[in-house]
């Protein structure tokens, strides 16, 4: 008969360990991936046939190419490029604040208008704006600024003479570096503006009216409170824009604008029936400009975004 302290099913059975599997420590063995080292050597192979081609390929002709990518036009046409660039991002950026504000105020006019530019610029590719605003020549032979319909006005009232203030012929005015400025401002204005009005969304509705309910302005608001927080969305996205316009710039070779990089690359290679090496070079100059940008991006995001950097001490104090 059992005791009262045995469980039900009868006294519990001890077990004893193994001494042959308690004898030592265990032996972790790697798990094997033979089909990474097949990929890796695969790459290797690839890259080393991709390196014996660069030397070995006539039709890269390194001497001539080196030798012609640092004249001087070229360089000119690299100042070109980056005036370009950082004209039409400041355009761009300033259009952008506009038509978001716009977007967000509220008005059914401001709102269509600011959205009607949106759908427009954004739906029509840059090559074919920069082409347009270079030929807008044929739609006005002048630029003027005056009454419209003046001559009607002055008809009706008996005069004689016309009511415009100032007038200018527009291939003056609308010169290539000029047209395609232009149609790249007015183009990024366009992105910017959605960039930016993401940017302005993220941003708590209740700063925004605990703002006003201090009796701030809504200028100063959006000055004071909401831009400086909508720039940790904004910083990013902007960065890569101005990287793509960097390289939209060599659209501008269609305008055309004969001073810009491309056009000087291209130009040197028709010349001297070398045109591979010089689009060679054309694709090492945006390297190492889009290069130098990257890395300024990169600094201006950790600039705005101090939550990053303080979560990157943290983790790195903690591995010391």
């Amino acid at each position: 008969m059992s005791s009262p302290n045995e469980p039900a099913g009868g006294p519990e059975k001890v077990q004893t360990p193994d001494p042959d599997r308690s004898a030592g420590p265990i032996t972790a063995v790697p798990v094997r991936y033979p089909e990474r080292w097949v990929a890796a050597g695969f790459i290797l192979l690839l890259a080393a046939m991709f390196v014996h081609m660069l030397f070995t390929n006539d039709a890269f002709n390194w001497p001539f190419m080196f030798g012609n990518m640092f004249s001087e036009p070229v360089v000119r046409g690299v100042w070109v490029t980056l005036s370009a660039t950082l004209l039409s991002m400041a355009i761009g950026i300033v259009l952008g604040i506009v038509l978001a504000v716009m977007r967000l105020s509220g008005n059914p006019v401001l709102v269509s208008v600011s959205w009607l530019y949106t759908w427009f610029f954004r739906g029509v590719p840059r090559l074919v704006l920069a082409v347009l605003f270079g030929n807008l020549a044929i739609l006005y032979a002048t630029i003027e600024f005056g009454v419209p319909f003046d001559t009607y006005i002055m008809a009706a009232f008996g005069l004689e003479g016309d009511l415009r203030f100032f007038s200018i012929d527009a291939r003056t005015l609308l010169s290539g570096y000029t047209a395609g400025l232009l149609a790249l401002s007015l183009s990024e204005g366009a992105y910017m503006a959605e960039i930016i009005r993401a940017g302005l969304q993220s941003v708590d509705k209740g700063q925004t009216e605990a703002a006003q309910a201090l009796g701030m302005s809504r200028a100063k608001v959006l000055w004071r409170i909401t831009l400086p927080q909508a720039m940790r969305v904004v910083i990013p996205p902007t960065g890569n824009e101005t990287i793509a316009m960097l390289k939209d710039t060599a659209l501008l070779a269609y305008v055309p604008v004969t001073i810009e990089l491309f056009y000087q690359l291209k130009a040197i290679g028709t010349q001297s029936y070398q045109v591979f090496p010089m689009l060679v070079a054309a694709c090492l100059w945006y390297l190492v400009i889009t290069s130098v940008l990257m890395v300024g991006q990169y600094f201006i995001e950790r600039r705005f975004n101090p939550s990053q950097n303080s979560v990157r001490n943290r983790v790195v104090g903690g591995a010391h």
